[in-house]
């Protein structure tokens, strides 16, 4: 991985820590990823004129990506009901990158070098350590069964768009596509599920909804880019280092507790990051 590639990735790493804080501060975290779906699509559908329609072979990558898309949405906001960001976030983005890992490996034709694979294991163990203060600290657990869906939707839309992007080879044509179809299918299933009431917002809830889906719509266009650069499972770990941001972001804008084990698992991130890496 370049230098250039890697530093993309840490920069979309920051931005989707930014927005799950945001979607966290909103009014209701189903209020607010209505929004952010909202805001997807409409810049979805200002780029996607820019570009040629997609072709018939990667309408298939498309549809798959939508549909987990939108599950990893539900996923998420129901499980920041239940918990603060500093948890919710290492669970759900922590296993995404071995079940990757795994995948790439089995199936795709990337190839990863031994530091690389080491790297992504110990990246995944500092995740998990941050995690665990779930189990051990008398958190709520109703929070585990979303965040671990999530987590299982986020290694299956980074397999489908690094593929899907590849297929294109258009990254911000592909994205926004995605974008375009994911609030196609995310707005009226939160709809049947939630009601009328996650359209309600205020001015504020507005606010950080549309900024959310800025960041969103960039963090991932970068990430999407980056896979037709490098191996996926290289660029689906190094985004986990977003973890790191969301932590300090829970800290402080949030008043989340610093414990030992986050602060253990931080460390283990870093020292993936840079295994990863060099």
């Amino acid at each position: 991985m370049s230098l250039s590639v890697f530093l993309a990735v840490l920069l979309a790493a920051l931005l989707h820590a930014g927005w799950n804080a945001a979607i966290k501060a909103g009014v209701s975290a189903h209020a607010s990823m209505v929004i952010l779906s909202l805001g997807h699509a409409l810049i979805g559908l200002a780029l996607a004129s820019s570009f040629e329609l997609p072709g018939a072979h990667v309408w298939p990558w498309l549809a798959a990506s939508a549909l987990i898309h939108a599950a990893y949405q539900l996923f998420l906001s129901f499980a920041y009901e239940q918990g603060d960001l500093s948890r919710v976030y290492p669970i759900a983005r922590g296993t995404a990158p071995l079940i990757v890992l795994v995948v790439s490996a089995l199936f795709l034709a990337d190839r990863l070098s031994a530091t690389e694979i080491a790297g992504i294991v110990i990246l995944g163990c500092g995740i998990a350590l941050m995690a665990w203060g779930v189990l051990s600290n008398g958190e709520s657990r109703r929070l585990l069964p979303f965040a671990f869906g999530s987590a299982l939707a986020t290694a299956g839309y980074t397999l489908a768009d690094g593929l899907g992007a590849r297929v294109w080879g258009e990254p911000v044509a592909y994205v926004s596509w995605l974008m375009i179809l994911s609030g196609v299918i995310y707005l009226p299933l939160i709809l049947a599920l939630k009601g009328r009431g996650v359209l309600v917002a205020d001015a504020r809830g507005w606010a950080l909804g549309l900024m959310a889906a800025a960041a969103s719509f960039v963090a991932y266009a970068i990430a999407v880019w980056a896979m037709t650069q490098a191996p996926i499972a290289l660029v689906g770990a190094l985004r986990e280092t977003s973890v790191l941001f969301a932590l300090l972001l829970g800290w402080r804008l949030f008043g989340e507790r610093l414990d030992g084990g986050k602060l253990a698992g931080a460390g283990l991130i870093v020292l993936g990051v840079a295994v990863t890496r060099f």
